[in-house]
């Protein structure tokens, strides 16, 4: 579904724990990453089309999030002709995102990369919210720099108090799968693979016997057509 430009509607998630670092997923197979997103199908509104990629993408339900505020306006980028299908070219430019800043209401371990059968991210992390953007496919970091920057005075005040109660949680957060880093390290099966500090790696269990990381552009980019 593209508009009278060539741009397909499309929703942005920038999700937040209770320190403010926002939700980092690196792209299935490829060392690329970046927000959930995805397309708005005929029919739905923006807030409709983000609900189901954030269960499509990162397995959390509405009663896990908080709306904080979305973008005024659409923001567009232009996908390069070389990523684009041959079929599809002349006609689709490329996206026009609604992004949605929410507050995670769930815990950690709602998290699930694995919610369908066609995951999006084999591994995500806790970033601070000025994510780098050097690790984000070029012709996206300009929507993301905007993204932030007008969703940043949403932020809501840290509570210093949780910092303390976090503190005396941490034996009992190291012993879930998702928290626990060490058993995540030696799930690892590629030693190419370089995660950040924190990251948890979650390995598809369909990708056996398959190239670990695609060298091919192309399989970093979604919906390009």
């Amino acid at each position: 579904m593209l508009d009278r430009d060539g741009f397909r509607p499309n929703v942005g998630i920038i999700l937040l724990n209770q320190k403010n670092q926002v939700f980092w997923g690196k792209r299935i197979r490829t060392h690329s990453w970046q927000f959930p997103q995805g397309g708005i199908d005929r029919g739905e509104s923006p807030e409709q089309a983000m609900f189901r990629e954030l269960h499509e993408e990162i397995g959390l339900m509405p009663e896990h999030v908080r709306i904080i505020a979305r973008t005024r306006d659409w923001l567009r980028y232009e996908v390069p002709e070389r990523y684009i299908r041959r079929d599809a070219r002349g006609h689709y430019k490329g996206q026009k995102q609604i992004w949605f800043l929410l507050q995670l209401t769930g815990q950690d371990w709602n998290l699930n990369l694995r919610a369908t059968n066609h995951p999006e991210f084999d591994a995500w992390r806790w970033n601070d919210y000025w994510v780098p953007l050097d690790v984000v496919v070029e012709f996206k970091r300009g929507v993301y720099e905007m993204a932030l920057r007008e969703l940043a005075r949403y932020l809501p005040r840290n509570d210093h108090r949780n910092r303390y109660l976090r503190s005396g949680m941490r034996t009992r957060d190291a012993d879930h799968p998702h928290n626990n880093h060490e058993a995540a390290a030696v799930q690892m099966p590629a030693p190419m693979m370089e995660l950040p500090p924190g990251a948890t790696f979650e390995p598809n269990p369909q990708a056996q016997g398959q190239r670990a990381f695609p060298l091919h552009p192309a399989a970093k980019i979604k919906n390009a057509t």
